[in-house]
């Protein structure tokens, strides 16, 4: 398992998928052995299916079954161990080559935030202290650019360039690079923190552009728990938190005109497909552009009854 990860990291995956797909092949690992299989070779297609069935029927402790979503996350890791055990010749052949996915719904989240609700959990964080100002940057941030929970911790202070309003994120989902706008509220916000908060709450040397009340670099679990923290001091009590900012970025902007390929880009969407979801959630804007614009809607003329 652990040369399978090495083959990896020296063929280009980032250290967060080598570590999310260590998980799942874990866990697989761990099931294997309960039941005395302890040799790669002696798993088959039935075998996985098994294994897939007990996803499926596997309760959480507060009794709620595995998303569709959580079960294709432990499988799919399989398929690549699998096929790279083949291809390393460990196994003759690959029993997860006939292994069908659970099919992932593209679903909206179920509640978005409006920008009245944005509004009130960025005023939650009050800038009269040094924590607080990092605060108010660093959901002014969130808000603005759209980044994942995964690439705002990894922004370094060189990473934004406050005079063009840019940031550049390294290595995002996939390891791809992009530059991201910043817009003027959000950079002003940053420029105050980076001016006066930032060296109050500097403990150690760190090019790390977010740092902790104890100077140490932010980490994904600690800027999510953030951010649920002000939702629940605003009254939003919705699941998601950041990855919730990432959705209301790219539907207000959609809402307000911005074209969805600019928003692929912002968001480091490899596939136009997946920025696509968003043209849906602003279903409301488009029935009021319809009814503004459409010929049929200015005739005004009911249809015949009976």
């Amino acid at each position: 398992m652990y040369a399978h990860f090495e083959w990896m990291l020296t063929h280009g995956y980032s250290v967060d998928t080598v570590r999310a797909r260590r998980i799942p092949l874990r866990r697989f690992i761990g099931w294997c052995a309960e039941r005395e299989l302890d040799d790669p070779r002696a798993i088959t297609l039935p075998i996985l299916e098994r294994y897939q069935r007990h996803l499926f029927t596997y309760r959480k402790p507060d009794g709620s079954p595995l998303t569709l979503g959580s079960q294709h996350g432990a499988l799919a890791p399989l398929k690549t161990w699998f096929k790279w055990l083949t291809r390393e010749h460990h196994i003759a052949t690959n029993p997860a080559s006939e292994l069908q996915l659970p099919r992932q719904p593209k679903r909206l989240p179920r509640a978005l935030l409006s920008p009245a609700e944005l509004a009130a959990i960025l005023h939650e964080a009050e800038p009269t202290t040094a924590a607080g100002m990092r605060d108010r940057a660093m959901l002014e941030v969130l808000y603005a650019t759209g980044l994942r929970r995964m690439e705002l911790p990894k922004l370094a202070r060189y990473d934004v360039d406050l005079g063009r309003q840019l940031v550049f994120v390294r290595e995002g989902k996939g390891r791809r690079d992009r530059v991201v706008p910043l817009g003027e509220r959000a950079a002003g916000w940053l420029d105050k923190y980076l001016a006066e908060a930032r060296p109050q709450l500097l403990a150690d040397q760190t090019d790390a552009l977010f740092v902790t009340d104890y100077g140490a670099p932010i980490d994904p679990a600690w800027l999510a728990a953030k951010v649920k923290r002000y939702m629940a001091f605003a009254g939003i009590e919705r699941p998601g938190a950041t990855h919730l900012f990432r959705h209301a970025c790219a539907t207000h902007m959609l809402e307000n005109g911005a074209d969805i390929r600019f928003i692929q880009e912002m968001l480091g969407h490899a596939n136009l497909a997946t920025t696509e979801i968003y043209t849906h959630v602003a279903i409301d804007k488009l029935q009021q552009i319809h009814a503004a614009t459409h010929p049929a809607g200015k005739l005004r003329q009911p249809p015949d009854e009976g």
